[in-house]
């Protein structure tokens, strides 16, 4: 049986366990994609992680079958989440949305390791960092 062709291949980022049929049905109707089946395959996957935000991309193939392949949640989503805020700061660099603790970043970038461009754990330390002092966040140094 040769290989299904795959026609699209969309990223939704999604409430964990959650899933809200509006988003999935403005991305993925024009795919032709069942996205009730979608829903309920991600619900389940992801209803450990409810509360979060989990990507999924979507993998359509010609015969409208898909494929979900799981992402972490955005690195600043997790940042958000560490120091128990809304959002950053309305202008970094001038105002402080809080401090992160070097361990605190540490677990992010393990965290994230998997989806960064990153070849090792202090790489992605690193990139953790740029995007908590972009958000107005102190790091250490």
């Amino acid at each position: 049986m040769p290989p299904k062709k795959k026609t699209h291949e969309v990223t939704l980022a999604l409430e964990a366990g959650n899933a809200a049929m509006v988003d999935l049905g403005k991305m993925l109707g024009p795919t032709g994609a069942n996205m009730r089946a979608v829903k309920v395959e991600y619900d389940e996957a992801t209803s450990s992680q409810r509360g979060e935000i989990i990507p999924v991309v979507v993998t359509v193939f010609e015969d409208r079958s898909h494929k979900l392949t799981y992402k972490t949640p955005p690195t600043s989503f997790l940042i958000r989440k560490a120091l128990g805020v809304q959002s950053g700061a309305s202008n970094p660099g001038t105002q402080v949305a809080g401090t992160l603790t070097a361990d605190q970043i540490r677990e992010i970038a393990k965290r994230k390791l998997p989806d960064l461009n990153a070849n090792d754990e202090e790489a992605a330390i690193k990139v953790v960092a740029g995007t908590a002092r972009s958000m107005g966040v102190n790091v250490p140094e």
